[in-house]
């Protein structure tokens, strides 16, 4: 077996029952980082996988997957949002998504994900090449302080993100913040050091959703999804924050039909009512996500956050979208790629 393969990513047995590997088929690892969920899918069934992933620092995972399967296995160097443009037109049977930053990613100093961790301010999934956007140290060194505070806010859930935004700005006219302890210790002199978390904590995550637009292409990814599976096919979405899982929810139930909101004081509106002509797109297996056992907790407390929501494509045409109809107000990340360049 693979060190792809023995690696065994959260949720793994949940994943395979919602997804259902079946000789013949095809499917998509959208987030294929170390490769377990794509090493898994082809040991359950002779089937195909295309995996994808920005982040090239997958390249070993890559070729130990490709020389275990061979064939059955392609790799495509590409943003999870873009797994519609992989198949040359051709629809398929099931894609996974493992929302959100890999434990390969955390443990590399050099990338700069972890406040526990010294290295360079970057964040950057697909790595730091010229061409790879702006970093976290150049939102923290150009962004303005209200355009922080609402970072902080709509991405970390930072409860006092002003008063994190006000310390990196005068931190920042002192020295600048180039490294992951230089900024861990502002937030520590900001937020105070005492509590179970870190001080660093959602602000870092804040950073690193917004650097790597994460909620846009999990959005992207979804309405992708909807335009790429067969009927029957199955989407399987394993996220790790509140954010991720309520965009991931919200689409399901939508694209399933279900009728919520409303006024309490109007009569209870139909689905056709709520979503116009749109029939549903997708059908729910189960409404509500699916939480790791006690077991894997036991084993991997990473996993403590995670939660899994499956939908089965219908027949039904997709439905009209707007991305940023489904996501946070934050500032541009186009404009602090032109104040980096």
């Amino acid at each position: 077996m693979s060190s792809a393969a023995s690696h065994i990513p959260v949720l793994m047995n949940e994943v395979l029952a919602a997804l259902k590997p079946a000789n013949g088929e095809v499917y998509i690892d959208g987030t294929f980082g170390a490769g377990g969920y794509t090493a898994h899918i082809l040991q359950a069934a002779d089937c195909c996988v295309i995996g994808l992933d920005r982040d090239p620092n997958v390249a070993p995972h890559v070729d130990a997957i490709r020389g275990e399967f061979g064939v059955r296995f392609t790799f495509v160097e590409a943003e999870f949002s873009k797994l519609d443009k992989v198949t040359n037109g051709e629809l398929v049977d099931g894609i996974v998504l493992d929302i959100g930053v890999s434990s390969m990613q955390l443990d590399q100093d050099k990338r700069g994900f972890s406040f526990m961790r010294d290295g360079p301010l970057d964040m950057r999934m697909a790595g730091n090449a010229s061409d790879a956007g702006a970093s976290a140290y150049d939102a923290i060194k150009h962004l303005s302080r209200n355009d922080l505070q609402q970072i902080f806010k709509a991405y970390g859930e930072e409860r006092r993100a002003r008063r994190c935004a006000d310390f990196i700005v005068r931190a920042r006219e002192d020295a600048p913040i180039e490294t992951t302890l230089q900024l861990a210790n502002v937030l520590a002199q900001a937020l105070g050091s005492g509590g179970k978390r870190h001080p660093a904590t959602k602000v870092f995550q804040a950073l690193r959703i917004f650097v790597n637009d994460e909620l846009g292409e999990l959005v992207r990814a979804l309405l992708a999804a909807e335009r790429i599976l067969k009927p029957g096919g199955r989407l399987v979405v394993v996220s790790f924050h509140s954010l991720e899982d309520r965009i991931v929810k919200a689409f399901l139930r939508k694209r399933s039909g279900e009728v919520r909101g409303g006024s309490r004081h109007l009569p209870p509106q139909s689905a056709s009512e709520e979503y116009g002509d749109n029939a549903p797109s997708f059908t729910l297996p189960k409404r509500s996500g699916v939480a790791p056992k006690e077991a894997e907790l036991a084993a991997n407390p990473r996993a403590r956050s995670a939660r899994l929501r499956c939908g089965v494509r219908t027949d039904a045409p997709i439905w009209p979208s707007e991305v940023e109809d489904m996501l946070p107000r934050v500032p541009d990340l186009d404009n602090l790629r032109k104040l980096s360049s």
